[in-house]
């Protein structure tokens, strides 16, 4: 069955020149403005790490890593990354960075499970940073205070954009709203997840969707976090929990809300050995990483990823990841793709 959305009566505003120029315009423009507004550095990063240590990604904790043996290290296995999550605050460690200030890199991953669709992809491209905070900056209005300067980011990159390209129109909204996943529960409770993203994104135009991997009062998680990195279980208000969250925006092309980041503040010793238990991963407690943190070698930090592909994706105005990125598609998506006018790069 087609996993396609069908947009009614798409045509590219851009051909497959502009699309490019667009795309060096938007990637070199925005990660500029990240890096002035959050005081980063950009450093070069891994496409790949050991296995074993507990640095990758674990994402929901059911994808499975990409691996390859090692002939010089007696065929030791090798993950290709999920994601930097954990990387990055090594990083910020060896570089003893101060408080204030951070690191950014560009995040090529390969998720071999990935879902295709119109916002999916086997290859995943991000801005992934990670800044060191101090003790008391870890709540919920310093997180605010971080999202709104990535939004603000993302709203000068759309202005450039659409200066640049007269055909296309500014759709996003001046503000960002925020919300708790369990009030949002709360508002459509006979809604599914996604229902109720789509709900929100669509009454706001843009949404940080507070609170993402601890269970809601229907005992179930807005959306799976793995339990070493975002700190999902300390209390930032009104008796509600979690210090990370989601930026999401209503798409008009596909009529759906699009998540354009995944960012929180990180766990520290405490909240890491609370969530491992939750999970029961407690065996993660041995590995490489969460021993530096437990034995408080790493700064506290905040962080997170901004999908590249899908920010120029939604600026661009297109309708399928596959004309911003070079992957691999089912022969069946590529046909059905091209009768509805995307062009798979």
């Amino acid at each position: 069955m087609s996993k396609i959305m069908k947009p009614i009566d798409y045509e590219s505003v851009l051909d497959m020149r502009q699309t490019e120029q667009g795309i060096k315009l938007i990637k070199e423009f925005f990660q500029q403005n990240l890096s002035t507004e959050l005081r980063l550095r950009r450093v070069t990063a891994p496409l790949f790490v050991l296995q074993g240590l507990g640095i990758n990604d674990d994402l929901n904790g059911v994808e499975r890593p990409v691996t390859f043996p090692i002939k010089d290290l007696g065929d030791a296995k090798a993950e290709v990354v999920h994601s930097l999550a954990k990387w990055k605050r090594l990083t910020l460690a060896e570089y003893h960075v101060e408080p204030g200030y951070g690191v950014y890199t560009d995040m090529n991953a390969i998720r071999a499970d990935e879902e295709l669709d119109n916002l999916h992809s086997l290859y995943v491209d991000q801005w992934d940073w990670e800044a060191v905070i101090t003790r008391d900056q870890r709540n919920l209005d310093f997180l605010k205070n971080i999202v709104r300067r990535i939004y603000a980011a993302i709203l000068r990159t759309e202005f450039l954009v659409c200066e640049r390209y007269c055909k296309l129109n500014p759709f996003l909204p001046q503000e960002i709203h925020f919300i708790h996943s369990e009030d949002l529960l709360a508002m459509y409770p006979d809604k599914s997840v996604k229902e109720r993203e789509d709900l929100i994104a669509k009454k706001y135009g843009a949404v940080f969707i507070i609170g993402i991997g601890g269970k809601l009062a229907n005992g179930e998680p807005h959306d799976g976090r793995a339990p070493d990195y975002d700190d999902w279980t300390t209390e930032c208000g009104d008796g509600k929990k979690g210090l990370n969250g989601d930026i999401l925006i209503w798409y008009p092309v596909l009529g759906r809300a699009v998540e354009l980041s995944s960012m929180g503040i990180r766990v520290d010793q405490e909240s890491l050995v609370r969530q491992l238990e939750i999970t029961g991963k407690q065996d993660r407690a041995q590995l490489y990483f969460h021993q530096k943190l437990l034995n408080g070698e790493l700064p506290l930090s905040v962080g997170g990823g901004i999908g590249q592909s899908r920010l120029c994706m939604v600026l661009l105005q297109k309708a399928h990841l596959g004309e911003i990125q070079a992957s691999i598609w089912p022969d069946e998506m590529r046909k059905e793709c091209h009768e509805l006018g995307m062009t798979l790069i």
